[in-house]
């Protein structure tokens, strides 16, 4: 039996959760989210904590039973709490600022880019080498945050650009002199 899929997922106060056709919804005070369920797989809701059995220990339905356990996990873990991202920059005038709800970078290009707050997701910039993105959907969090450092990745010798926190980058040597 999976070990991830046969943990009960605790419902915390303030989050009300239902199942109808196969949709399984979420909804708390940082908003409303929803996961479709598997066809086969049933998703007992009891009082304060959800489980979820798989019907055999067929391949299709064993890997479908971890995946949905952790999909109900994060739905129900976001409406509550919401997910966040750090980033970290890294390089002489690189920085990040806010201009009302978006996110203006200044990396090191002509031109700054500007992030617009998506639907759910939000910035905050504590101080301008830092910059936090939050939202309920850990995926759309993890998007943002990738599409984010994707605009200039850290390079391997001085280690410049946009890393998440705490994220090793492995350094290169510079010419040898000779």
């Amino acid at each position: 039996m999976s070990r991830i899929g046969k943990l009960p997922v605790a419902v915390p106060s303030g989050v009300t959760t239902k199942l109808e056709n196969g949709v399984f919804t979420a909804k708390g005070k940082l908003g409303e989210l929803s996961v479709d369920v598997h066809r086969d797989l049933v998703v007992e809701i009891g009082d304060g904590e959800i489980v979820v059995k798989r019907p055999s220990e067929s391949k299709e339905h064993r890997s479908a039973h971890g995946l949905t356990r952790t999909l109900i996990f994060s739905a129900v873990m976001g409406v509550a709490e919401g997910f966040s991202k750090t980033l970290e920059i890294v390089g002489v005038g690189y920085r990040a600022e806010m201009k009302g709800k978006d996110l203006v970078m200044h990396l090191g290009y002509s031109h700054p880019h500007t992030i617009a707050a998506g639907d759910g997701i939000s910035f905050e910039v504590p101080e301008p080498t830092k910059v936090v993105i939050k939202g309920a959907d850990k995926q759309k969090v993890g998007q943002v945050a990738a599409n984010v450092r994707g605009l200039r990745p850290p390079e391997p010798y001085k280690g410049k650009g946009v890393k998440y926190e705490g994220e090793f980058i492995r350094r290169k040597a510079g010419k040898a002199a000779a």
